[in-house]
């Protein structure tokens, strides 16, 4: 091959080469161009979100929650400024420890509250923001705000924490909120996100809890651009959340406080319902405690104090506390009696102090007797005898089912906590509880509300509730949601024989109103507002043949605990029911001495809407009435109202 042959040949692969390595340039720049035009136009958008994500946070922000107002729109629990400061560890660079020291300069931080702290971090996620300290006074909020630049994932915030302006008067209906727990979570499938923010207050016990829905509201949110380190710079939008619903309870705050300061000191409970409603308007125990204390972070002694305290003051003993029901039982055995055939409005029984059945003797309160007695002198004089002798004629059986169609032994549906169902004994409740035959014994204790009955402060007010109208009275709590007034329930009649009834209520007028009723020094003298009740005294321990011999050892020589519970219920007026009232005081004696005189003035507050009027009362009480209120602190209905701040 020529020099020249080679030459030509030789540029010909050059210009193949050339052409190819071109093509390959060509290619990868359309290739390129393509995917950027793809990126630019068709992806924007998707490339927008991602590139707005590493500037752009969406923060949540807790709603404020639902008033409730009591049944004449008093705030009973409300909502006040707040000032806290919360840390993200994961926009602090993931050491908290020395953001917290720089922080401890300009607020309080204990060494032990900064193991505390430590100890959370390191539990929880890291981009999950921790409450640092609530509850600052605004020098201390606006000093963090101005040193906030310095302090890497710190954020100061105000906001709304719950406050209940009547502190101790309704801590047990309306319980308390606080912070989410990891046991409260743990007990959610789903969780709202909400949730997990530091300073949301979740519903923990009593209405707070059961409403926890309805008041909670839902979340806003807020857009802010934060920098590399996470540190927040602005905020782009906000979006306030929705607040939770308003509830109106059936409750009078002012009835409330007046139960609450007439029971005083005792270990007690009192129950207030409208008979033709079934709203309750009271449902005191007491003693109470402050649940702002459980808002804001209850104190270690304070906690214990109140988890010694002898007379429970954190147990709603209103439905929670179970109670031997004592002679206030005693119209259910009536009616079953009655309903069963067993004995008219003229059958009589001999009492001569003491019934003897399979081989014991069972005692009357009276060791001498009442003699003989007929149906409404049998409650009015509370013959344990008489009832002795009707309860082996009629059985347990209908007692029992008495005791439920009137209200016992039934769980009532209230948003409330722990709600007691309480015990209506009968042969099979025996059986299934312990494996035993019902005695005959058995029967006569229950006929008088002792051995195995159980009733509490609620289901008693209940009871009286339907003896004096006949009717299916069930209590309710709620009445409106959202300015939305809730449906009032139309009773069904409970079928009792009006004439039976009839005989039943005129037993409990006679309690208050005839010359040997039991609880006669409780009577209300206005004949418009006539009372009929009827007294119980449950015992708590028993009393042995020889101490019978030698002479019961009265309630005032025994240790507290060990003295007989006072049981009181009433309603009134008499020939207008308007409404029913239950007093238990644990431990207090007599009911016709300890537990009539203070069912009987929370029943005339509210007859009167307001204070008791001296010249209801006998004459030889007003003084001592008049002093008791004088040294009440009353609640005025018109002081100032907390709302939202």
């Amino acid at each position: 091959m020529t020099t020249s042959s080679r030459q030509d040949d030789e540029k010909g692969r050059i210009g193949r080469r050339g052409l190819m390595l071109a093509g390959i340039q060509l290619g990868v720049i359309t290739t390129l161009a393509l995917r950027l035009r793809s990126m630019q136009v068709e992806q924007a958008e998707e490339y927008r979100v991602l590139a707005d994500g590493n500037s752009i946070k969406i923060r949540l922000l807790v709603p404020a929650r639902g008033l409730i107002h009591d049944r004449n729109g008093i705030v009973i629990a409300g909502n006040e400024q707040n000032y806290r400061v919360t840390l993200t560890r994961e926009e602090a660079g993931g050491d908290v420890e020395p953001v917290l020291r720089r922080l401890a300069r300009l607020i309080p931080i204990s060494d032990a509250r900064m193991a505390e702290l430590l100890a959370e971090f390191s539990r929880r996620s890291a981009v999950t923001p921790i409450v640092l300290a609530d509850r600052l006074s605004w020098e201390q909020f606006s000093s963090i705000a101005v040193n906030a630049p310095s302090l890497a994932g710190v954020t100061p915030e105000s906001g709304l924490s719950r406050a209940y302006p009547r502190a101790g008067d309704l801590a047990h209906v309306l319980g308390y909120v606080g912070p989410v727990s990891d046991y409260d979570l743990s007990k959610i499938a789903d969780p709202d996100p909400v949730l997990m923010l530091p300073e949301f207050q979740l519903g923990k016990v009593g209405f707070e809890a059961r409403m926890e829905d309805v008041l909670r509201g839902k979340a806003g949110q807020r857009r802010v651009e934060v920098n590399s380190a996470g540190r927040e710079m602005r905020q782009l939008s906000r979006q306030e959340g929705e607040q939770g619903a308003t509830v109106q309870m059936t409750i009078d705050a002012r009835l409330q406080n007046y139960a609450a300061q007439r029971m005083g000191t005792e270990s007690a409970a009192a129950v207030v319902m409208d008979v033709r409603t079934g709203d309750i308007l009271t449902i005191c125990s007491s003693p109470s405690f402050d649940p702002n204390k459980f808002v804001r972070g209850i104190s270690s002694p304070d906690y214990k104090a109140l988890m010694n305290h002898d007379h429970r003051p954190l147990a709603d003993k209103t439905v929670q506390g179970v109670y031997p029901p004592g002679s206030t039982f005693k119209m259910i055995t009536l009616l079953a009696g009655l309903e069963a055939g067993v004995i008219n409005a003229g059958t009589r029984f001999f009492c001569p102090g003491y019934t003897v059945a399979g081989g014991r003797r069972f005692h009357c309160w009276s060791r001498s007797g009442h003699g003989s007695v007929d149906v409404v002198t049998s409650l009015s004089r509370s013959c344990d005898v008489y009832y002795y002798e009707l309860a082996q004629r009629v059985g347990i059986d209908p007692i029992a089912a008495m005791a439920r169609r009137l209200g016992l032994g039934q769980r009532h549906d209230l948003p409330m906590s722990a709600v007691a169902e309480g015990t209506a004994p009968d042969r099979a409740w025996k059986q299934a509880r312990y494996g035993q035959a019902w005695q005959v014994g058995d029967s006569l204790n229950a006929s008088i509300g002792q051995g195995y009955v159980l009733a509490s402060p609620l289901q008693l007010a209940v009871m009286t509730a339907r003896v004096a109208t006949g009717r299916q009275v069930a209590p309710r709590l709620v009445r409106a949601i959202g300015g939305v007034a809730q449906p009032v329930p139309e009773f069904p009649d409970l079928g009792l024989t009006p004439a039976f009834l009839r005989l039943a209520q005129a037993g409990m007028d006679a309690v208050m109103n005839g010359d040997g009723g039991t609880a006669r020094r409780s009577r209300i003298l206005r004949e418009d507002w006539r009372m009929a009740g009827k007294t119980g005294t449950s015992q708590v321990r028993n009393i042995t043949a020889a101490e019978r011999a030698g002479g019961v050892v009265s309630n005032d020589q025994l240790p507290w605990n060990r003295r007989d519970h006072a049981l009181f219920v009433c309603y009134a007026p008499f020939d207008a029911p308007r409404y029913a009232v239950s007093v238990v005081v644990e431990h207090g004696g007599g009911g016709s001495a300890v537990a009539a005189p203070v069912a009987r003035d929370i029943l005339l507050f509210a007859l009167a809407g307001g204070l008791p009027p001296l010249d209801a009362v006998p004459d030889d009480q007003r003084a001592a009435m008049e002093e008791r209120h004088n040294a009440m602190q009353l609640f005025i209905p018109d002081a100032p109202r907390l709302t939202r701040a």
